[in-house]
């Protein structure tokens, strides 16, 4: 796994030490690179801190356990990233193994060790949003 760009930051290493062993059915693996963790073999979620804030945004924001996520949809997995947090974290799903349902189990799973980080902006429903 390929570190992000900010891992070094102090608030990374709270959240990596709070880290849940296991996430839904899968245990934690074994990461070399800072700020990175990953569950499942092979990898069915990857999170790692220190990622790029993202700012406003259209996708959707989901709020499991007191964390915004922004929900970010590719071909082949579910990139979830903490809105209003800095530094940010990134949750990579692989679809093949975390359903859409249990999504929101894992997002709650690791929404506890992310609340490590100050939350500084909240994400607004659609309809509140500035068009």
């Amino acid at each position: 796994m390929e570190p992000a760009p900010d891992a070094h930051h102090p608030d990374c290493a709270d959240v990596m030490l709070n880290l849940p062993e296991q996430v839904g059915d899968y245990q934690q693996r074994l990461s070399s690179s800072q700020g990175t963790a990953a569950w499942g073999d092979p990898a069915a979620v990857v999170l790692r801190c220190g990622v790029e804030p993202i700012g406003p945004t259209e996708h959707p924001c989901v709020s499991p356990a007191g964390v915004d996520w922004v929900w970010i949809e590719h071909d082949d997995h579910t990139q979830l990233v903490t809105f209003g947090r800095v530094p940010a974290v990134e949750l990579l799903l692989d679809q093949e193994h975390i359903t859409e349902s249990s999504m929101m189990n894992v997002q709650a799973a690791l929404s506890g060790p992310v609340q490590e980080i100050d939350q500084e902006r909240e994400c607004l429903p659609i309809d509140e949003a500035e068009l």
